[in-house]
């Protein structure tokens, strides 16, 4: 059975191994990395300094900064604020801006701070980059941003234009993105931004908390704790999973590849599954690593707002950036569930997410 540690090894290894060309054209330049302190950063930042890239990270450090940033020696870590101004001295050639609250639970807590974070964050990396020669600039966008589809337009594909509240819990942050890619569109038309949106479709794995409060977490740490896996709705709502290690790569490859303006899908288009599937293939894990024996059962949330508005159904169309950029995910959803169980067995302790 392998450690956490070594989980993360052979990820690293297979994200710089199918981002040869694209990290060689980042290489010499300065990579800035906005949010590098959160889940997805936590690749995004190792993956690049393993490649031997220039990696800067701004991030408000709210939660205070990460071991694993701290044990990393050639990056630079910056306490800033992305609502505030850029410093004067920043120059990068490629910008991410990864800096959002992304779990429901708690983007619905600080929902404002979710809006600023997304629009007025956005704007000021905007800002910055025109008339700088930036090569590459990705903001991540959300597959929220499609609200709930009707049958008829799942998969998804980029120009489904979506079926979303404007006003309802999770409209701090479906519109913030939706919105924030209304800036990068303009921008690119206007002022030559070379700025393109990912929208991501249920990413998970190593880097993602056990507290935070997303459904893999929550069900992994209920196995953990030996007690039985709680749903909280019924179990019939459907979604894919694409494994962090992929998403990562497609991210990198919109980042450098992505036509300027242009949104892309990030994420597996099968199998969707069930959230009675998922809590059952977890439950099934947790028996085969850890002898789990409890079992799934299903209760009512206490917060009264959970549901409204969570989408029925979620499953990506891929082919403009599999076409376009050759993104290509091969961690199937029991390999990818088999390495994040692993991977929190040696993480099982985590501040609030």
């Amino acid at each position: 059975m392998e450690t956490s540690q070594e989980i993360v090894d052979q990820d690293l290894t297979y994200i710089t191994d199918a981002l040869r060309d694209e990290f060689a054209r980042i290489r010499g330049e300065r990579l800035l990395i906005v949010g590098g302190a959160g889940f997805l950063g936590y690749y995004l930042v190792q993956s690049a300094v393993r490649a031997g890239i220039d990696v800067t990270v701004y991030d408000n450090f709210s939660r205070g900064t990460p071991d694993w940033l701290l044990s990393l020696e050639k990056v630079t870590t910056v306490k800033h604020d992305i609502t505030h101004p850029m410093p004067g001295d920043a120059d990068f050639g490629y910008l991410i801006h990864a800096g959002s609250i992304a779990s429901p639970t708690f983007y619905r807590n600080y929902p404002i701070e979710t809006m600023d974070a997304n629009v007025n964050g956005l704007r000021n990396l905007l800002d910055f980059s025109v008339g700088r020669g930036v090569e590459g600039f990705l903001f991540y966008s959300s597959s929220e941003i499609y609200g709930d589809p009707s049958p008829e337009h799942i998969p998804t594909p980029e120009d489904y234009r979506g079926y979303v509240s404007c006003t309802g819990p999770r409209a701090c942050y479906d519109e913030a993105k939706r919105y924030g890619e209304t800036l990068c569109v303009n921008f690119a038309r206007v002022h030559g931004v070379p700025v393109k949106a990912a929208r991501p479709f249920n990413n998970y794995g190593p880097g993602l908390k056990i507290t935070d409060r997303r459904v893999i977490p929550d069900f992994v740490r209920d196995v953990l704790a030996g007690r039985d896996i709680v749903m909280l709705s019924d179990g019939s709502p459907m979604r894919t999973f694409c494994y962090v290690a992929d998403a990562v790569i497609g991210y990198y490859k919109v980042l450098v590849d992505g036509r300027p303006g242009e949104a892309y899908n990030v994420g597996v288009e099968n199998p969707e599954i069930s959230m009675t599937d998922l809590a059952e293939r977890i439950a099934a894990l947790g028996r085969d690593l850890f002898g789990y024996t409890g079992r799934v059962v299903r209760q009512v949330s206490g917060d009264a707002d959970y549901l409204i508005d969570n989408p029925n159904r979620r499953c990506p169309v891929i082919t403009k950036a599999r076409d376009e950029l050759g993104y290509d995910p091969k961690i199937g959803i029991d390999e990818g569930l088999r390495r994040s169980m692993l991977w929190y067995n040696g993480n099982r302790v985590a501040e609030d997410a």
